[in-house]
């Protein structure tokens, strides 16, 4: 395998890493993908970016965090097919749109999701560990009262907090429901970087068949909360994206 393949360092159930991976199927840009573990990440992650966060994309030479940064590379480099509408309008609109989704959706549906299920450990060493041998998941599964304490901790997780960030979801809802109108795309008549970012984002709530990775069954804890989205144009439209546009994995064998 050429040394100056991309390489996308992501955790295997994740919107924001979804939405990167979804961006680099999209384009068809053959990538190797390697999958970390949350909480063990960190030292890798803060060597390669001297930040915390993935997704990070090893791309021409360089290191890009972040799924918008990630998007403006593969836009520039690979430009077709495209993300970015080519009406400057539009492209603004696209972009606007995304900015909602990063800033007012993303991190709630993360907060208020974890929130239900961080009891759970088995459910979620399951969608984080699927990748790990047997060893490696258990040592995993046993340290992991450690990791939902810091995952507490870092994203801010609590009964009102949750609460304050399903309202958010609500709100942000509101806006890609208003943007939506009668269309099934959120700017012109084709699939662009708001659709494909609303749609990731949404994801841990839509469940799609679609999704990068097999996943266990929808989890009964957030099943009440996902009921009263589900009937929304913007939840229809992410799960008519999925089927739509979700497409064929362009990552290359391990």
């Amino acid at each position: 395998m050429p040394d100056d393949t991309p390489v996308l360092w992501q955790f295997r159930a994740s919107h924001f890493n979804e939405k990167a991976r979804w961006a680099l199927d999209w384009k068809g840009v053959a990538h190797t993908r390697r999958t970390l573990l949350p909480g063990w990440h960190i030292p890798r992650v803060l060597w390669m970016t001297g930040q915390k966060s993935v997704p990070v994309l090893v791309i021409d030479g360089q290191a890009v965090a972040d799924s918008t940064r990630i998007i403006e590379k593969l836009e520039a480099l690979c430009p077709d097919p495209p993300l970015y509408p080519a009406d400057p309008a539009e492209r603004r609109r696209a972009l606007a749109l995304e900015e909602l989704c990063d800033e007012q959706l993303g991190p709630h549906v993360r907060r208020a999701f974890f929130f239900e299920v961080l009891d759970q450990p088995d459910f979620l060493v399951e969608i984080f560990g699927a990748d790990e041998g047997a060893l490696t998941r258990g040592v995993y599964r046993a340290l992991f009262p450690m990791t939902r304490m810091a995952m507490r901790v870092d994203m801010g997780i609590n009964a009102d907090s949750a609460a304050r960030s399903r309202d958010k979801v609500e709100k942000a809802l509101d806006q890609l429901d208003a943007a939506l109108g009668t269309s099934a795309y959120l700017v012109g008549d084709r699939f662009s970087v708001a659709d494909l970012t609303m749609a990731a984002l949404l994801s841990p709530l839509v469940w799609p068949a679609e999704y990068s990775y097999p996943m266990p069954e929808f989890p009964a804890a957030v099943a009440g909360w996902r009921a009263t989205l589900a009937g929304r144009p913007s939840f229809r439209s992410a799960a008519e994206m999925y089927r739509r546009h979700r497409g064929a994995s362009a990552a290359l064998a391990a």
